[in-house]
This record gives structure tokens, C-alpha cells and sequence, in this order.
């Protein structure tokens, strides 16, 4: 077998079961990964210098097809409500037919660590079927410098073979494509997908695991710093905002995505940002812009023009979740160490397309828990094949796919932090106003910008506050810069029963989803859910 690359040779391939590979490529940086990913078909080179590749069908993540292993360990600890079963017996045949499928193949490697404080990272090794696969890994995770390579020794692998289909019957999943966890044995499979934020996801899952059992919070939520040091996490889900407004000009971006909040303060679990890149432009999202054009840099599923090959980020024309994925420091003003200090503000962010939450509002500590265990926002027509109109979703504690714990060990530790440091909560609406989707309009970025920087430069928590009549939390009456109606979702509507009938519907719709958790939670959080105060007009 022909290996190449920077490795810790008493530890190899061999360790993971392989054998009768016909090469294995270890630890590769940027360049002689373009050289194999051109090489082997699996990629072009378009204008600026971005590595770009097509994920096939999957053009996101699969995940009713993630399993954990069932065993004594971890039959009383996960979530088994969101997380599929299999026996150890079971995976151990997939693990095998894994390594069979591995023959005669050349694998790529990267020895990175997940977590930037080193008290809590783990260390993950990934092999993958695919060079782009390995440079997108080597991106987003945390990269070792090279010195500490050649003494190396994983505390996870996993293994990501997308020509690999599993066999429903024969593994027991539900589909071709399969994404396995062993929690024991600290292993995880993916096969059938090449939609590269599997691998990603799959390290968050495995942090979402063992960092609560030491005190730290792993959270769905990207970071930045303030010139004094107060520190924001911006939870959010796809849509809502989260990359975009965390990447501030005036603060240092700890990360864009994934974090961890410890005894020690925060710190990002990535070396690399993985952007939505659709309708990208330089006058919106400089830095994400510039960051998406460089050497380095792997687009998802962007259409770019086959002479020229200028990008276009307008066509959806495959998904519309196109995808760049860059390093951290490409971006200007990013955090070079991925650690702060303790938050000050807290900012769940949510897109409300039935244009009737307020554009901010204050959370007083059990609403806070209540939108944290929610985690509502709502997606439209465009976003996902099928979808018309306008549909709800809640995904607990902002990352639901990816908690293989129950939400309320999520929720407690949270709650604990944000009490002990006395944090302020915001709810931040990047939705639509004046109406609901294809209605309306969606909420000027100026705007939200304007409301989130007086929230975390703390003039906000002096201005005068109303209720809400539908939601119960604070909302501000008037703001420099922002125009007052916009505080007032029910003025921005012209036809006033109809902003009833839907308020009304949405907080219905809060109150079923949150029967779930009523068992889970402490007296005052259950009543922190939204309530109608007003009479029907």
C-alpha cells in the first residue's frame, strides 16, 4: 500500500481494521488536495481561486437516516424519541462491510481536533473516499500544527464513504444512505451521502455527547467579541441570520456556528465557517463574499459559468442551499485563538414569515428556557422541494438533528449559565413585517442591525418596554434609527383581524409544541409560553 503524507506511523490505517487499500494520503494541505480532487474528476476550479463540487441528490443532510449504537452505555443517556436504534451487532456488519467497500480504494486522511479550548477538544480523525471531502473536513474542523501530527492518536474516527450504499435489511436503517454512531467505541460511519456537512455534523454530534458530563454547554450558535470583551452568542437556525449577523465588522468573530460555554468562557468547536451562499453579493456580505472567492475554499452545488467560470450565486437551479466553506481566517477580523470570555448577551434568532412577532425583545430567564427548548423559526416556498406557503418549525434548542441527548439536559445547563452570569436574552425576528410571506416584506437588515447593536452595546436595557398581548415578553417602544410602527407588528398590517388570526394561530402553535417538554421543565418556564391577553376582535 502507497502512503504519503505527515503521520504517526505506531498508529495507522491498520488501527481502524484496514487493509489491502491501494493508497492512503495523510494529512494533505490545500494545494496537493486540489491536484488529487482535479485529478480524479471530482471537482473544478472557478474564478477566484474556490474549489467547487456537486453533492449529487443529497444536497443536505439525511437526517432520519442517523443511527447510535444501542448498548449499555448509551440506552439510558440518548434521546432515542429523534435518534435511530442500532444494535452493536449491527454496526459491527456495517463497520465490516465498510472496510470490504474500502478495498483496492486510495483514502485520504486529516488528523484534526474539534474544540478550540485544548481541555475539552477531541481529537477526530477522518477518512474520506473523496479529496474534496478531505480538504472540506481539514477546513471546518481545527487543523494541529504540523509538529504535533507524527505523535497523534485519535480519540474518534470516522470514515465517509459515499459510494458506499448500505442494505436496509442486512443493516437495519432505513435507506441506502446510512450515517452510524458508536458512542463505545468511538466510531462513526457515513455512507451513501457525498454532502460534505455530515462529516461536520458529525463531530458537533459526538461534542453534543460528552461535553455536557463536564460542565460544558455545546451549543447550535455562532460567537464574536466587542472591543471590550463582552462576548454574544447568536443561536439561530438555517435562514435566520446567524452567519451573517455574527460577522460584524466592529467585533472579533469567535465562529460562525458551534461553540462550547465551559468554566473557562467560550470557545468555537471549528477552525472554519460554512456559509449559505445563495443570493450572496458583495454589497450585502463583503467579507463573506471575498472569503467565498478565494484559494482554499470549497463552494457546494454552485452554478458558475462553464467558459468563464464566474460563479452564480442567484441560480438555485440545484439547491437552494448552496454552500461555501471556508477558513476561519478569511475572515478579517476573526478570532485567531476561537475563545473569549463569559457571555454578556444572548441572541436567539428567528424568522418569522407570518410577519406578527416584533422585530427584538427582552427575555426574562424563563422565556429565555421557553424560546431555547422552542426554537421556532419558519421557512417558505423556495427553501426546501415540496414547501408551499409558509410552514412552522421548531427545532429544539436550535439544533434538534444534532442533540443525542434529551433537549432538558440542554436546557438545564444553559439555564444555569445564563443564571450564574447574568446574561441578557434577546429574541431578534429577521422575518417579515407588515404582513406574512408573499405578503409582506422582510425586515430591513438596517434595522435589525441598528436593534442588535443597541442590545449588545446595552443602551437598549434602558429604553422604555411594553408587553406583548400575544407573546408576554418585553418589547421596546421606540429606538433611534428604527422607524416606531416596526415595534408594533399590528400597526405594519393593514387588514388588523387578519394580524389577530394569525398571532393567535402561531401562538397556538407554540403552546402544541411545547407539550413535549411540560413534563421536562420547572413551573415557571411552563408558564413563560406565549398567552393571548387580549379579547377576540
Amino acid at each position: 500500500m502507497k502512503e504519503t503524507g505527515l503521520r504517526n506511523s505506531a498508529h495507522g490505517a491498520d488501527q481502524f481494521g484496514f487493509s489491502d487499500l491501494a493508497a492512503i494520503h495523510w494529512n494533505l494541505t490545500e494545494a496537493p488536495l486540489y491536484e488529487h480532487a482535479l485529478a480524479n474528476r471530482e471537482a473544478h476550479v472557478v474564478q477566484g481561486g474556490a474549489l467547487c463540487a456537486e453533492t449529487g441528490i443529497h444536497t443536505g443532510r439525511s437526517p432520519k437516516d442517523k443511527f447510535v449504537v444501542c448498548d449499555e452505555h448509551t440506552e439510558k443517556t440518548i434521546w432515542w424519541e429523534r435518534n435511530g436504534k442500532l444494535t452493536p451487532a449491527q454496526f459491527e456488519l456495517l463497520h465490516k462491510d465498510f472496510l470490504e467497500h474500502a478495498k483496492g480504494k486510495q483514502l485520504y486522511v486529516q488528523d484534526l481536533y474539534g474544540g478550540a479550548d485544548p481541555k475539552y477538544r477531541i481529537k477526530a480523525r477522518v477518512f474520506t473516499e473523496l479529496a474534496w471531502h478531505s480538504l472540506f473536513i481539514r477546513t471546518l474542523l481545527i487543523r494541529p500544527d504540523r509538529s504535533e501530527i507524527s505523535h497523534y492518536v485519535p480519540d474518534f474516527t470516522i470514515l465517509c464513504l459515499p459510494s458506499f450504499k448500505a442494505d436496509p435489511k442486512r443493516h437495519g436503517v432505513r435507506s441506502q444512505t446510512v450515517i452510524a454512531i458508536d458512542f463505545t467505541r468511538r466510531m462513526i460511519l457515513i455512507g451513501g451521502s457525498y454532502y460534505a456537512g455530515e462529516m461536520k455534523k458529525s463531530v458537533f454530534t459526538t461534542l453534543n455527547y460528552y461535553l455536557p458530563a463536564e460542565s460544558v454547554m455545546p451549543m447550535h450558535c455562532a460567537a464574536n467579541v466587542g472591543r471590550d470583551g463582552d462576548v454574544a452568542l447568536f443561536f439561530g437556525l438555517s435562514g435566520t441570520g446567524k452567519t451573517t449577523l455574527s460577522a460584524d465588522p466592529n467585533r472579533t468573530l469567535i465562529g460562525d456556528d458551534e461553540h462550547g460555554w465551559g468554566p473557562n468562557g467560550v470557545f468555537n468547536f471549528e477552525g472554519g465557517c460554512y456559509a449559505k451562499c445563495i443570493k450572496l453579493s458583495k454589497e450585502a456580505e463583503p467579507e463573506i463574499h471575498a472569503a467565498t472567492l478565494r484559494f482554499g475554499t470549497i463552494l457546494e452545488n454552485v452554478i458558475f459559468d462553464s467558459e468563464t467560470r464566474i460563479c452564480d450565486f442567484d441560480d438555485d437551479g440545484k439547491t437552494e442551499n448552496t454552500r461555501s466553506a471556508y477558513p476561519l481566517d478569511y475572515i478579517p477580523n476573526a478570532s485567531r485563538t476561537g475563545r473569549a470570555g463569559m457571555p454578556n448577551n444572548v441572541v436567539f434568532l428567528t424568522a418569522d414569515a407570518y410577519g406578527v412577532m416584533p422585530p427584538i425583545a427582552k427575555l426574562t430567564p424563563a422565556q429565555a428556557m421557553y424560546h431555547f427548548l422552542s426554537g421556532y423559526t419558519a421557512k417558505v416556498a423556495g427553501t426546501e422541494k415540496g414547501l408551499v406557503g409558509v410552514q412552522p418549525e421548531f427545532s429544539t434548542c436550535f439544533g434538534a438533528p444534532f442533540l443525542p441527548r434529551h433537549p432538558s439536559v440542554y436546557g438545564n445547563l444553559l439555564r444555569e449559565l445564563i443564571g450564574a452570569h447574568e446574561v441578557d436574552c434577546w429574541l431578534l425576528n429577521t422575518g417579515w413585517t407588515a404582513g406574512k410571506y408573499g405578503v409582506g416584506r422582510r425586515m430591513p437588515i438596517k434595522v435589525t442591525r441598528t436593534l442588535l447593536a443597541a442590545a449588545l452595546n446595552g443602551s437598549l436595557r434602558n429604553a422604555k418596554f411594553r408587553t406583548d398581548p400575544y407573546f408576554g415578553f418585553s418589547v421596546p417602544t421606540q429606538l433611534a434609527g428604527v422607524e416606531p410602527h416596526l415595534l408594533y407588528p399590528h400597526k405594519t398590517w393593514q387588514n388588523k383581524a387578519e394580524f389577530d388570526d394569525t398571532a393567535r394561530s402561531l401562538v397556538t402553535m407554540f403552546q402544541n409544541n411545547f407539550v413535549a417538554f411540560e413534563n421536562h421543565v420547572d413551573a415557571d418556564i411552563r408558564a413563560a409560553a406565549p398567552e393571548v391577553q387580549i379579547a377576540a376582535e
